[in-house]
């Protein structure tokens, strides 16, 4: 009767030990998937915004400063034509591009060089209206107005390099996580393998004796 007990006792421990290490199985995959979908979440996050607020911002930057190069060969030249018919349609593609621009994840600092080009842009729009070719100083504080538009989406250009390089920057690192932590499920997977195994053959063993 005291050996059936002890033999009930060992399966009931034997069978313990199984639930335990499928439960450890279990909650190790669990835990790597989870970190898996974060890290999968962040680089998703990160080729999105680096397509949506960088690439197409830097694409609308590029559209600007042509509109605003434009005006300034026009303001250099003399152009009258452009004034009478070409400058309206132009100043109708600078605010929709703004309008676009401001629509993109900006950072704080992109949106306080935002609003110093938004205000020049409207004095440059001032400007315009009195604006005469044989009027010397009016086309000396044109070109000075165009000059400060200019720079100020030079800058914002430079912003848009620096973090597409830090969305990269998070983008190579979420990748190198995800790598390191494919080979340590890899690794885990071959060592339960082995240790099944041993397990097994240990069981046959002890059962041939």
């Amino acid at each position: 009767m005291l050996l059936e007990f002890k033999t009930d006792k060992m399966t009931i421990l034997s069978k313990l030990k199984w639930v335990a290490g499928i439960l450890l199985v279990f909650f190790v995959v669990l835990a790597t998937n989870l970190i898996d979908r974060g890290n999968f979440k962040r680089l998703k996050n990160s080729t999105t915004t680096l397509y949506e607020d960088r690439i197409v911002a830097s694409d609308l930057l590029f559209e600007l400063s042509r509109l605003i190069h434009q005006k300034e060969i026009a303001v250099v030249t003399s152009d009258k034509l452009y004034f009478q018919k070409e400058n309206r349609k132009a100043d109708d593609e600078i605010g929709g591009l703004t309008e676009k621009f401001v629509q993109t994840k900006l950072t704080q600092n992109e949106r306080e060089i935002y609003q110093r080009l938004k205000n020049e842009l409207s004095n440059l729009k001032s400007l315009e209206m009195n604006y005469s070719p044989s009027d010397i100083k009016g086309k000396a504080s044109l070109l000075k107005s165009i000059g400060e538009i200019e720079q100020y989406l030079h800058d914002l250009s430079k912003i848009q390099l620096r973090e597409a390089r830090q969305q990269m920057s998070i983008s190579d690192r979420a990748m190198d996580t995800i790598n390191l932590f494919t080979q340590v499920e890899i690794l885990f997977l071959i060592i339960i393998a082995i240790l099944f195994q041993i397990i097994i053959l240990y069981k046959r063993k002890k059962a041939d004796i």
